[in-house]
């Protein structure tokens, strides 16, 4: 079993080591296999990067759990308290979940941010610790849930986002989804005119179509795709143009 578990490491090990696009910082990400479970830790450039690497784990073992303890660098230095504030500001300042309860909780202390009352289609609590944005509660859509994510991956100094709000009454997950979730980001991006964007999804690759005004636009959009959930693989066909 020892040998086995040796044997997966390396082959991952070796499987993260020939995608030249997953960009570590410093040290190559440490792999672990114990008791059936494959284990990844480190430290990565960009959003990018930790999603191509969990994607290439799970699709090398399939008969493997994955535990992910891959974190971004964050675009800037930012306290927890920071963090807690400027996600709070973005939850409620979403239209999309004024009927969702938002709770969140600092250094051991919650602050009800919303009480939606009779209203109340769902109920989030954010944990923010170290960096790390950590979802509980339940939502409406797996739209909710996906916005939920990229909202808190905006905020320049959050290093993982760990999304477990579970989706009420439950909704089969499907490229159309992803697709519908994208779009609904971008949509939603202060930095992108998306009106000429469309959303492609195929097996969890998005392929990005349009035209935006500006490479960085074009960026952006790449960057903010990446932000959901599920996205497996992004192709940017985006030109640029009027």
């Amino acid at each position: 079993m020892m040998h086995d578990e040796e044997h997966v490491a390396d082959m991952v090990v070796a499987a993260l080591e020939t995608e030249p696009r997953i960009r570590v910082c410093g040290r190559p990400l440490w792999v672990e296999v114990t008791d059936g479970t494959v284990i990844i830790e480190g430290d990565v450039q960009d959003i990018a990067s930790k999603r191509r690497a969990l994607a290439r784990v799970a699709g090398l073992r399939r008969d493997r759990a994955l535990v992910d303890r891959v974190q971004v660098a964050p675009a800037e230095a930012m306290q927890d308290g920071t963090i807690r504030d400027h996600l709070r500001d973005a939850l409620v300042g979403e239209p999309v979940f004024r009927e969702c309860t938002l709770r969140l909780v600092y250094d051991a202390r919650e602050e009800v941010a919303r009480d939606a009352g009779e209203w109340e289609r769902g109920s989030i609590c954010a944990r923010v610790a170290s960096g790390v944005v950590a979802f509980e509660g339940r939502v409406p859509s797996l739209s909710h849930k996906r916005l939920a994510e990229a909202l808190a991956w905006w905020v320049p100094g959050v290093r993982d986002v760990r999304n477990d709000l579970a989706v009420s009454p439950p909704e089969e997950d499907t490229d159309d989804e992803i697709s519908d979730a994208v779009r609904l980001v971008l949509e939603k991006e202060p930095l992108l005119d998306a009106a000429q964007l469309r959303v492609d999804t195929r097996g969890g690759e998005v392929v990005l179509h349009g035209a935006v005004p500006s490479d960085e636009q074009r960026a952006i959009a790449e960057r903010d795709a990446w932000f959901v959930p599920g996205v497996r693989e992004v192709k940017n066909q985006v030109e640029i143009g009027p």
